[in-house]
C-alpha cells in the first residue's frame, strides 16, 4: 500500500472528553473530512461498530477504514483473556480491510482524569518488562495471522510515554509488534519525535501527525495541568501549525521504505479550532510534507 493520508475524528469529537463536540453528527465529520481531502478515518465514539453498518457508511463517503483505538489491559490479563476481549474489535478492523491496530496500554492510565495532572501518569513496574513484551507480542502475533498488525500507540499519561519507555518495550518485543509514532505525544513528554523515528523506523507502522503549539505546552507544563485540560487549553493543532519537525521525520520514513498511513490527530476544542477549517489545513500542511519527501 502507498502511503495514505488520514484523520482522526478528535478535529471534532473527542473520545476521551466526550462534552467536546457531543453535537456534531458523524455525517457531518465523514462530509468535512472528505471535504478536506483525507482517503480514511479512524475509529471513534460515534462510530458503528459493525462491519456491515459501517462499511456502507464509509463507501457513501468514499473513505477507508484506516485503524481504531484498543485499549489494552496486558499488564492485568493473560494473552488468552486479551485475545477474547479484542473479538469484536479485530473483526470490524480485519472485515473493513484495516491492516493496524492502534494498541495502548491503559492500566493505571490517568489521560482520561481531568481532576489528575498529566505529570503524576504511571510508571511501568521495572521488573515486568520482559513479561510484558513476552505478553504482547504472543497477542500481536494472533492479532497478526488475522491479517491485523499491532501499532503500539506510546501516550501521555500511560505507562509507555517517553522514549525510553519506548526504548523498553521494543527492546523486549519482537516484530510482531509495530510502533506507532506519534509526534505530539512524543514531544509533550519531552521527547524528540525525530531521534526516535530514526531509532526505530524499522517497526514504525503507523503515524499519527499532531502538532504542537510549544507556549502552550510551556504554560501547561508549568501549571501541571491535567492531560485533557492541556487539550482544552490548545496544546495541540495540526501539522504545520506547531513547532514539529514533520520535514526531517518524513525523510527518515521515506530513506526506511514507510507505505502505511499518515494520520492528523489533532485534538482541539471544535467550538475553538473550526474543525472544517483546522482539517483542511491540517490535509493541505500533511500533503505538502510528505509530497516533498516523497511519500506521496
Amino acid at each position: 500500500m502507498a502511503v495514505q493520508l488520514g484523520i482522526n475524528p478528535l478535529t471534532w469529537t473527542n473520545d476521551d472528553l466526550p462534552s467536546l463536540g457531543a453535537e456534531i453528527p458523524l455525517e457531518t465529520c465523514l462530509t468535512e473530512g472528505r471535504q478536506a481531502g483525507f482517503a480514511g478515518f479512524e475509529l471513534g465514539n460515534k462510530f458503528p461498530r459493525q462491519p456491515q453498518t459501517l462499511g456502507p457508511i464509509l463507501a457513501a463517503h468514499d473513505l477507508k477504514l484506516v485503524s481504531g483505538w484498543y485499549s489494552g489491559g496486558l499488564l492485568a490479563h493473560s494473552v488468552e483473556e486479551e485475545i477474547a476481549a479484542v473479538q469484536p474489535h479485530l473483526t470490524l478492523l480485519r472485515e473493513l480491510r484495516a491492516t493496524v491496530m492502534v494498541f495502548a496500554e491503559v492500566t493505571y492510565c490517568i489521560h482520561g482524569d481531568q481532576e489528575k495532572p498529566v505529570h503524576l501518569r504511571p510508571r511501568f513496574p521495572a521488573e515486568r518488562w520482559k513479561e510484558y513484551g513476552e505478553k504482547l507480542t504472543a497477542f500481536a502475533r494472533y492479532t497478526q495471522s488475522q491479517g491485523v498488525q499491532i501499532a503500539y500507540h506510546h501516550h501521555m499519561g500511560t505507562v509507555i510515554e517517553s522514549a525510553e519507555d519506548i526504548d523498553n518495550l521494543m527492546e523486549n518485543t519482537g516484530e510482531e509488534v509495530g510502533l506507532l509514532l506519534d509526534t505530539g505525544h512524543l514531544t509533550f513528554a519531552g521527547d524528540d519525535p525525530v531521534a526516535v523515528a530514526r531509532r526505530w523506523c524499522g517497526r514504525i507502522n503507523h503515524v499519527h501527525c499532531k502538532d504542537i503549539r510549544l507556549e502552550v505546552l510551556k504554560d501547561v507544563k508549568n501549571r501541571k495541568t491535567s492531560f485533557l485540560d492541556a487539550v482544552l487549553s490548545g496544546v495541540f493543532t495540526v501539522p504545520g501549525a506547531g513547532c514539529i519537525d514533520y520535514p526531517a521525520i518524513f525523510a527518515i520514513l521515506k530513506a526506511n521504505g514507510y507505505n502505511g498511513w499518515l494520520v492528523v490527530e489533532a485534538e482541539q476544542d471544535p467550538a475553538v479550532a473550526h474543525p472544517l477549517t483546522y482539517a483542511t489545513m491540517g490535509y493541505r500542511n500533511l500533503h505538502q510534507f510528505a509530497k516533498e519527501a516523497g511519500l506521496i
